[in-house]
């Protein structure tokens, strides 16, 4: 079922959002201190390309309080602004019965938009 629905995400959306994240990832890498938001990108771009049967975890390896930093300064530059576009399309998904799958794989993207730093893609 995972099959399925992952294939119908990235018919109808699911591909452009993961170009999207990976063109920005790419950008935010051109300079050293874009680098680690480069990569937080790079797990959204991960997760909006193929979303049913991932789940977000919080990382084994304590981040200690750079990781909050980095997720401050991330919420402040767009993480906040990426979270809301998902949020939009979560409620607009959810709106009709056959859209709530749909609507719950954006809810759990909006979760990594907000804080990606610490947490990791499985």
């Amino acid at each position: 079922m995972n099959l399925l629905l992952n294939i119908i995400w990235a018919v109808f959306g699911g591909v452009m959002i993961a170009v999207e994240y990976a063109i920005s990832s790419v950008l935010m890498m051109f300079t050293i201190i874009g680098i680690p938001f480069g990569l937080q990108t790079l797990k959204l771009a991960v997760l909006a390309l193929w979303p049913f049967g991932t789940d977000i975890t919080d990382e084994s390896w304590p981040s200690g309080c750079l990781a909050g930093v980095m997720n401050v300064i991330w919420w402040f530059v767009g993480g906040f602004a990426i979270a809301l576009t998902h949020l939009g399309w979560g409620v607009l998904f959810c709106i009709t019965i056959v859209g709530i799958p749909f609507g719950m794989q954006h809810f759990k993207l909006m979760k990594l938009a907000l804080l990606p730093f610490g947490r990791d893609v499985n």
